[in-house]
């Protein structure tokens, strides 16, 4: 793992080449995000991580309007925040400082998102029609770190409110590109839609499509789409023989895998925790 020392090491090289500040920014944000999701020990990076931040929050100080520093500090800061914070106080302060790195971040490529999030949906919703294939990250980065807030502020019905600004947001990168981030918005509107029964306006089996796309479009590489299926859907819909499937398929399967290990050693974790409560669930 890069230690926070390196910094000192890159010091020299941004006062002689001034001009290269941005990319070896870039490039160190990338090496961090990296080095984070291909971590099996899931306490080394919870201790670990609080430096990493620090260093980002550092290189964003210097490259301020560099959507691309801001997009990995939001990333950084919500991964964080949703994972290992138990805090609710924290989770909300940091939840809010990803979305604030994210909406800078969006704002530096397409400025009718940037001026339309806190209007009404429907001009929000015409505004991502301006979005390019080329800002997908951009925009995926604005949506995850607006529903890490949405988590974080769970109790605030104002949150809460902006729920179906994400649920286009995330229908507008399935128009774009469905593959981006092994079908990430693919779980995200698996979530979405099965965060209330029927009789409350939900739409389980249109999540349950959402989840099983996710799953082929990653290959069934990311293991936490499975457990959010199980979590999500079929506990929702009590259908205890899929929930079991899922979780058991889930342990079964190895974790390590490029950019995913961390990812999949918590979903194994959080597969385990399922299981051993399920016959209290069910």
């Amino acid at each position: 793992m890069i230690k926070l020392k390196t910094t000192f090491l890159i010091l020299p090289l941004v006062l002689l080449l001034p001009s290269c500040v941005s990319m070896i920014a870039g490039n160190m944000a990338d090496g961090l995000s990296t080095a984070m999701l291909n971590q099996d020990d899931p306490e080394t990076v919870r201790s670990g991580a609080p430096a990493y931040l620090l260093m980002l929050d550092g290189l964003i100080e210097g490259n301020p309007d560099n959507a691309d520093m801001l997009l990995a500090g939001s990333k950084l800061y919500n991964s964080y925040a949703s994972i290992f914070v138990e805090d609710s106080e924290r989770s909300i302060r940091l939840s809010n400082k990803a979305f604030v790195y994210a909406l800078r971040s969006i704002c530096e490529r397409n400025q009718a998102i940037c001026q339309s999030y806190n209007h009404s949906f429907d001009t929000f919703s015409a505004s991502l029609k301006s979005i390019s294939e080329d800002d997908i990250a951009y925009l995926y980065g604005f949506g995850s770190a607006w529903a890490g807030v949405i988590q974080a502020n769970s109790g605030d019905w104002n949150a809460i409110a902006d729920l179906p600004k994400i649920t286009v947001v995330m229908q507008q990168i399935v128009k774009l590109d469905e593959t981006y981030d092994n079908g990430g918005a693919h779980a995200y509107l698996g979530v979405l839609s099965s965060l209330r029964p029927p009789s409350l306006g939900g739409k389980p089996e249109v999540g349950r499509e959402h989840f099983e796309k996710a799953i082929e479009l990653s290959s069934q590489k990311n293991l936490m789409y499975k457990v959010l299926f199980a979590r999500h859907y079929a506990r929702l819909v009590y259908n205890r023989d899929l929930h079991d499937k899922l979780l058991n398929e889930v342990l079964k399967d190895e974790a390590k895998a490029p950019g995913l290990t961390l990812i999949n050693t918590l979903a194994k974790q959080d597969a385990k925790v399922l299981l051993d409560s399920a016959e209290e669930y069910f």
